[in-house]
């Protein structure tokens, strides 16, 4: 049987909970900086989100994020929103700017890149934009529930809004990676976090982000497109993926066609980049099953391969053991062998089904 007890990859984790009422996620990183004799940095987090404003297709925004450093100044955690989770805020009973916190939206992700870069995080809604709207020669518009700023021509650039009721309670974990004793790195963030009362939220997952560099070969991103494609309700079931996560999705079925094809490889990798410039007019987003973008983009801003099926959970074991079969599984696909179809048979025994797969180029 794969080993579900240690990983030896050096692996990331974003963990989604819940704050219980009345509390938020700045709670939980004061406990951790406290434990671990360090601080707490205040930042932003992007998102984005559909609008509701007819021309406007997305909204990006900047929410309160805080970053934990231990007390030589190295990074234990980042506690951040995440937007998919809803259902538990439903009929929430606070108003909206807790804390006095805000969001930052724009329907244009360079400007809100402008704004992250040079606004305080620290700051007071009123006085947030203050530095950008210096950069411009023009001054902020401080209404009595926003503070907007528009260029001369009256277009705007970015506004500021109290963060909605109850946003302040998702805490997404986001480790750095881990390179050893993942088990016990993980219970030192989510055993304060259980003390403190934060849940598993309807919505939950975890993510796993490890290293890219070995996918970006032909074989191996061949194999693993061959994973979360052909073996999707194997591993959906194998790992209790929660049928409530958001944007979860197949991949393209371009890309699964694709990677079929001959691309031989040689000395200069021409193979491996002709795949990858085919693969990206496919239509692949971050929001599936996993997230290839970054093996794909010029310019990774996370040199990962993010896997985004595993369920919500609250003990480091029960996430380390899910997180040790994706290891193994993510192996095999580094050996050059294709992977098969799974079997007739697979779906109703899909740990054996993923344990033989392992084994047969173990």
């Amino acid at each position: 049987m794969i080993d579900v007890h240690e990983l030896s990859l050096r692996t990331g984790f974003e963990i989604e909970l819940l704050a219980p009422a009345g509390s938020d996620r700045q709670v939980l990183a004061a406990e951790l900086a406290a434990r671990a004799g360090g601080r707490v940095e205040r930042s932003f987090h992007t998102d984005s989100e559909p609008s509701a404003v007819p021309g406007v297709g997305v909204f990006r925004h900047l929410s309160p994020a805080f970053d934990v450093v231990d007390a030589a100044g190295r990074p234990v955690a980042r506690l951040v929103d995440d937007i998919t989770i809803a259902a538990d805020l439903a009929g929430h009973p606070g108003g909206a700017g807790h804390r006095g916190w805000y969001r930052v939206l724009s329907d244009d992700a360079r400007l809100l890149r402008l704004v992250e870069r040079y606004a305080d995080p620290g700051a007071s809604m009123a006085a947030v934009l203050e530095p950008v709207a210096a950069l411009f020669g023009i001054a902020a518009e401080v209404l009595p529930a926003a503070t907007r700023l528009n260029d001369e021509r009256g277009a705007t650039i970015a506004i500021a809004l109290p963060l909605p009721a109850g946003r302040e309670r998702p805490c997404e974990i986001v480790t750095p990676p881990i390179a050893s004793g993942h088990t016990a790195a993980l219970e030192a963030l989510l055993g304060p976090a259980r003390e403190l009362g934060f849940t598993v939220p309807h919505e939950a997952a975890v993510h796993l982000h490890v290293d890219g560099a070995p996918f970006r070969e032909v074989p191996a991103f061949a194999n693993v497109v061959r994973l979360f494609a052909h073996w999707r309700e194997v591993l959906w079931e194998a790992f209790g993926t929660n049928p409530a996560c958001r944007r979860l999705a197949p991949l393209p079925d371009d890309l699964v066609e694709l990677v079929d094809r001959p691309w031989e490889d040689d000395s200069a990798r021409t193979g491996w980049e002709r795949l990858r410039q085919a693969a990206r007019s496919t239509g692949v987003t971050k929001y599936a099953d996993v997230n290839l973008t970054q093996l794909l983009s010029d310019r990774p801003v996370r040199d990962t391969l993010e896997v985004r099926i595993l369920p919500g959970a609250e003990h480091a074991h029960a996430i380390v053991s899910r997180a040790a079969v994706v290891e193994a599984l993510l192996r095999r696909c580094r050996d050059p062998e294709p992977l098969p179809l799974p079997g007739a048979t697979a779906a109703r025994d899909p740990l054996d089904a993923l344990d033989t797969l392992v084994a047969v180029r173990r």
